[in-house]
């Protein structure tokens, strides 16, 4: 294999030469770093370990053509490119295997996800955007399989957006579009329905994606034979290949070992998707993984020993070395030279990071040691606390929960003793949580000035002329105010362009603000949200419509693992203010019905989830989180676009608040609390309930996440002393996730005269029709019945016995 290296690169061979042996350094630097890692882990200083050993000569050749402004969306075997980027160092690889929770030594994560998950900042210490033209971009990895390829399509999509939308303000964002969104993925995870959903999205919108398919013909132990048709990922996509008359992909394959032509490709690959904006795909074989899939195993118990030579043979790192030496860059001294040299350098590395980790709690062991020993010189249990003290200092290399652990114990045996020492140990071990409670539990939620919690309440004007209209035309005119009112602002959905979605409440939108902006999408709900990620990753404010809340359950994968954890697996230097658009609510039929928000709301932590009862507050919810930096799905009624609201004057800036319950009619003998379409039933049994002498109080939720932030319901309940949940999930759901906020985190147990309820619908999906609906769900009749059954048990001799 010859080089031409003006033809490759543009440089003197000299400069040829050093660059090759800079790259060969970071190839070395990379694969000793995947070793010591393994042995940090079986030797117990790190928890698990998964490396990117095997793969280090193709990511050299990727950052290559990866330019300032571009985005990675890639998986946890990534280290080497990272390297090569300047933005993973020796000491940050081995505080990334620590779990260090500096986030100036592990900028990844905080120590938050196992090592091998990158991420750069896009933000700031405050939660500002940075400008991420001037920097390289790692977005932020997750761990399931495939779940980065969604997020990919939307950082990619961001750069035709900002190519060819007129009037967003680019700055910090994009340079007309030009940047390239680089994802990587192993041969096996193409097996994944995500895989394959976002390829054919890319192809069809034709977004700036090049997409690397390491292969190395395993899949943690299983062969490609049992994962790929035809056991090849290009041949399977050739389909999807470009033609003079038809739109596609543009399809490469190279060896993963072959460092001239893996930097030829790479550099076109760029080239096509910077400046055609073209998806590509870079199949890149005959890969291995010399260390097998994590520290979990080794790769000796499933590969025969003619694989195991012939990754011995072909190990990518050895062939770049062959290739340097046959094209006179360097001789095998030199080398040797230098890989000693690096050894001893990722040794040092390594020992500086793991002396930044266990110093600090090596302080406070210390620390919390000579406070035990007053406290048992003075306790009667002193025994019984030096054995404490003894095992704490057994411990040579100790982790936090050892220190406190060892503190929390120690009270056990002072319960009834008041000393000085006692009091001492208390404020240590409370200022130890405050301490370090946060290293593992901010961020969940924007904590910069863009929260929710600092947006204001902005009520709808009326004037006195107003009329009753469609609650559709509500949301229409404030989303035709929203998109007056910000550029960067886009909708996207299934039926959501051409018609103006399902029930019209996009109506002539995409006639005036055009096709990019107001745009139509495929049956693919996950990268639907993947497209509403990258975007928001990237400056935007996409608004993902998702038609039905059923439908949901496609993306709640990547809304959970992906969307919800951002800020948090980031420790707030990511963000994705992706506002989620669906409708739910007392249709009639299983599918359709919108009644699974029990599970939602328990796997979605990290995102804001919003049910208005009518369209005006949810406009208001849009209005409200336009303003903020902060990711929501919004529940709108299905069967609220019909019904008659008063419209108002100021469309675009009244907004309702977050976290904020409504009192729709108040009263003393019962506290009914519900949200959403359920709502309208909840407040006619109150009204047919006055006939029968029982003043109820209504409250409407309004937020599920955050809940009732100042504690409204439980002043209720300390009113009426009784309480009833209604909610048209299945027990459990919802209904009991409320109840517990109310009990738990309210203390509203302690004003409660009746035993609390809920009511429900029943342990099934809805059944079709009026019947269905109501013999599946809470009816009018269920309300006043539950209430009334409520009642009677606190005085029977006032209400009498129902049925």
């Amino acid at each position: 294999m010859q080089i031409e290296p003006e033809k490759m690169t543009g440089l003197s061979f000299e400069d040829f030469k050093a660059e090759v042996l800079n790259d060969y350094k970071i190839a070395v630097t990379s694969r000793e770093c995947s070793l010591l890692g393994r042995r940090e882990v079986l030797t117990g200083k790190a928890k698990f370990g998964i490396f990117g050993g095997g793969k280090e000569v193709p990511q050299l050749a990727m950052a290559k053509a990866f330019k300032n402004g571009d985005f990675r969306s890639g998986y946890y075997r990534d280290q080497t490119f990272m390297m090569a980027i300047g933005e993973l160092t020796i000491e940050q690889f081995f505080s990334g295997l620590y779990a260090n929770t500096d986030l100036e030594l592990e900028p990844m994560s905080a120590g938050r996800q196992m090592g091998g998950h990158f991420a750069t900042h896009s933000l700031d210490e405050n939660g500002n955007w940075k400008n991420l033209t001037k920097q390289k971009n790692s977005s932020s990895d997750i761990s399931p399989t495939a779940g980065q390829m969604p997020r990919l399509l939307g950082l990619a999509e961001a750069s035709k957006i900002y190519r060819h939308v007129k009037g967003i303000n680019t700055t910090n964002f994009s340079e007309n579009g030009n940047e390239v969104a680089w994802g990587t993925i192993g041969n096996a995870s193409t097996s994944e329905g995500l895989f394959f959903e976002t390829i054919n999205a890319a192809g069809v919108l034709q977004v700036p994606m090049v997409i690397s398919v390491w292969d190395d013909e395993y899949g943690i132990s299983v062969h490609a034979k049992h994962q790929t048709t035809k056991e090849n990922i290009s041949e399977v996509l050739k389909g999807f290949q470009r033609t003079e008359d038809a739109k596609g992909y543009e399809i490469l394959r190279v060896k993963g070992w072959d460092y001239p032509t893996l930097i030829e490709t790479y550099q076109e690959a760029g080239r096509i998707a910077r400046e055609e904006h073209v998806p590509v795909l870079i199949h890149v074989d005959e890969l291995t993984q010399p260390q097998g899939h994590s520290t979990s195993g080794s790769h000796e118990r499933y590969k025969n020993p003619d694989r195991l030579a012939w990754e011995t043979e072909n190990d990518c790192n050895t062939k770049f070395r062959k290739w340097i030496i046959a094209n006179g860059i360097s001789n095998d001294e030199t080398l040797t030279e230098l890989e000693k040299s690096i050894k001893k350098q990722v040794r040092e590395g390594k020992k500086v990071s793991w002396a930044q980790f266990v110093g600090p709690i090596n302080k406070d062991k210390s620390d919390v040691l000579n406070l035990l020993k007053q406290v048992a010189n003075n306790s009667a249990n002193k025994v019984f606390i030096n054995k404490i003290v003894q095992d704490l200092e057994k411990i040579e290399e100790p982790i936090k929960r050892d220190v406190i652990t060892a503190a929390r114990k120690t009270l056990r045996y002072i319960i009834d003793e008041s000393t000085p020492e006692k009091d001492r140990l208390l404020q240590w071990i409370d200022k130890y949580f405050e301490k370090v409670q946060p290293q593992y539990s901010s961020h969940l939620h924007s904590e910069g000035n863009k929260s929710v919690k600092y947006i204001a309440e902005v009520k709808p004007i009326y004037t006195e002329d107003a009329e009753n209209v469609d609650g559709r035309l509500i949301i229409r005119d404030n989303f035709d105010a929203i998109f007056n009112k910000y550029p960067y602002a886009l909708i996207f959905g299934e039926d959501s362009g051409n018609i103006g979605d399902v029930n019209q409440g996009l109506e002539g939108m995409q006639e005036k603000y055009g096709e990019l902006r107001v745009a139509d999408v495929g049956i693919r709900e996950a990268t639907i949200l993947g497209q509403g990620i990258g975007m928001a990753m990237r400056g935007l404010r996409p608004i993902a419509e998702i038609q039905y809340l059923d439908y949901l359950m496609y993306a709640l994968q990547i809304i959970s693992d992906d969307l919800a954890t951002l800020q948090y697996r980031t420790k707030g230097r990511q963000k994705a203010p992706l506002i989620i658009r669906t409708r739910g609510h007392r249709l009639e039929g299983i599918w359709h019905s919108g009644s699974q928000m029990g599970g939602i709301i328990n796997l979605v932590r990290g995102i804001h989830v919003l049910v208005p009862r009518n369209m005006t507050k949810a406009a208001g919810f849009y209005n409200t989180l336009l303003e903020s930096d902060e990711p929501a799905l919004i529940v709108e009624c299905l069967n609220g676009y019909r019904l008659k609201e008063k419209k108002p004057s100021n469309f675009g800036l009244f907004k309702s608040p977050i976290g904020v319950t409504e009192t729709l009619r108040e009263g003393d003998d019962i506290t009914l609390v519900s949200y959403g379409s359920t709502l309208r039933i909840v407040e006619q049994a109150a009204k047919d309930l006055m006939e029968v002498n029982i003043h109820a109080e209504v409250i409407d939720v309004q937020s599920l996440l955050p809940f009732d932030i100042n504690h409204d319901i439980v002043k209720s309940v300390a009113k009426t002393n009784r309480l009833l949940i209604i909610d048209e999930d299945v027990p459990g759901g919802a209904s009991a996730y409320i109840l517990n906020e109310i009990l738990n985190t309210q203390d509203g147990y302690l004003h409660l005269d009746s035993k609390p309820r809920t009511l429900t619908a029943k342990p099934h999906r809805p059944a079709y029709g009026t019947d269905g609906d109501y013999f599946s769900k809470p009816s009018l009749e269920d309300i006043f019945e539950t209430v009334y059954q409520i009642m009677h048990e606190a005085n029977p001799s006032k209400y009498s016995k129902l049925r």
